[in-house]
């Protein structure tokens, strides 16, 4: 979860606070389909508890990552416009936050701090993923110093205010 925290520690209050407002919050059953490969989508989630499974179906529907509290979801389709590569499925009951696609566009291109911080939050992560997905193909090699699984520490830092926003936006939300 602590790399998830990328978003919410580089986005500020204010922010965390605009995205609380403009969501709602949805209980999804385990089972539930949310993020459907090939299809667009309408929405960017943020999970707030429970655990999402990533499934892709050209090796047979399998799981390729798992999502925990405090994981976006839908972020790369929202960035590329293209429609989504994976499927995403409630892998047990979870408690989503929903931010419309279109009200998050209409936010992103009246607010520039916000849209500078949100895009920087969002390519940290990608990035992050990237370096990890890297790793584990073989290109490159990691010295017992560089493991991909650290964070250096302005990231650290910026995970642990991500930790004490998401705690906040969970309380607002009443989640928990």
């Amino acid at each position: 979860m602590r790399k998830a925290l990328y978003l919410m520690g580089i986005l500020d209050d204010g922010d965390m606070e605009w995205l609380a407002k403009n969501g709602t919050t949805k209980y999804v059953p385990s089972g539930t389909a949310l993020i459907h490969e090939g299809s667009p989508i309408e929405h960017i989630y943020v999970v707030l508890d429970g655990q999402l499974s990533v499934l892709v179906k050209v090796i047979d529907n399998r799981e390729i990552a798992s999502l925990l509290a405090g994981e976006i979801v839908g972020e790369i389709s929202f960035v590329d416009s293209r429609p989504p590569s994976a499927s995403v499925v409630a892998a047990q009951d979870s408690h989503l936050l929903v931010i419309p696609r279109s009200i998050l566009t209409s936010k992103l291109k009246t607010d520039d701090a916000f849209a500078a911080r949100f895009y920087k939050a969002v390519a940290t992560l990608l990035a992050d993923r990237l370096r990890k997905t890297v790793s584990h193909l073989g290109y490159g090699k990691w010295t017992e110093e560089a493991d991909p699984d650290e964070l250096d520490e302005p990231l650290m830092n910026s995970a642990s205010l991500g930790a004490t926003r998401f705690d906040r936006l969970l309380k607002r939300l009443r989640i928990n």
